[in-house]
């Protein structure tokens, strides 16, 4: 009991371990100026922004993630586009918030840019151990991986100006915690699809001057190709197969599955 009693004390301690920041790609077109937005606990972050640029457009155009040379170099091809299909899906959800999303890029529309610059890939062995600990030694809202066997995910992202000028820009790191809400999983990508939601989230704050209102998206939704961005169905199920294994697996949520046409 005094195990269970310590243990979300702990998650706070492995929580304040940051993720090393990834190497600079690259890919953005500029890098100076860029400077963390403030402290975090788990991620590694820069950012720039450039206010007047920003209120330049409305509608944004997003290119297809790619992935850097190496970054999945201990994936297959098909965990891969699995992974660069969620950070659309992800970037495409949230920039709708902020933007009208236009189908193809044209002279008055922004283009968003985003590139995968490391996958760390998910321990099986280790997720599956963590899952039968944690069927006894349970934490609400926190899991317990083994050290060593967490995987991760790092990216670099820019919003282009009608005119190609950088009017955003950000770099993202972060790997799951051994106390954490990244739940093990048997799929070597279950941690970096886990975490598309924060960096979707650290994206969208870069991208979005603060006068820049959340709207309600477009109907018909313009990222329909990546299905609902709520099957209740699919969630349900995932939730039963957490509580009744300990695990998390992308495709039962229906993500990282191929895009439809």
């Amino acid at each position: 009991m005094r195990l269970v009693r310590i243990l979300p004390l702990l998650g706070l301690l492995a929580a304040a371990c940051q993720t090393a920041p990834a190497a600079h790609s690259g890919f953005l077109t500029r890098y100076d100026e860029l400077t963390p937005p403030g402290f975090s606990l788990r991620a590694a972050v820069t950012q720039r922004r450039d206010e007047t640029a920003l209120g330049s457009f409305q509608s944004v155009y997003i290119e297809p993630a790619v992935l850097i040379d190496g970054a999945g170099s201990d994936l297959d091809a098909g965990e891969t586009t699995a992974v660069l299909r969620e950070v659309d899906r992800r970037l495409c959800f949230v920039l709708s918030r902020r933007f009208a999303i236009a189908p193809q890029p044209t002279a008055q529309t922004a283009i968003a840019r985003t590139a995968v610059t490391r996958i760390r890939p998910t321990g099986r062995i280790g997720s599956a151990v963590s899952a039968v600990a944690g069927q006894f030694a349970s934490v609400p809202l926190l899991d317990i991986r083994v050290p060593g066997t967490t995987g991760g995910l790092a990216i670099e992202s820019e919003l282009l100006a009608p005119d190609g000028s950088q009017a955003a820009a950000v770099t993202w790191a972060r790997d799951a915690t051994i106390i954490g809400r990244e739940s093990p999983s048997l799929s070597r990508i279950g941690d970096a699809v886990q975490l598309t939601g924060a960096m979707g989230s650290t994206v969208e704050q870069a991208y979005a001057s603060p006068d820049r209102d959340r709207h309600a998206v477009a109907s018909p939704d313009p990222c329909a190709a990546f299905g609902p961005r709520r099957n209740v169905g699919r969630w349900v199920a995932s939730k039963v197969f957490g509580f009744a294994t300990g695990l998390y697996q992308p495709e039962i949520e229906g993500l990282a599955l191929p895009a439809v046409p």
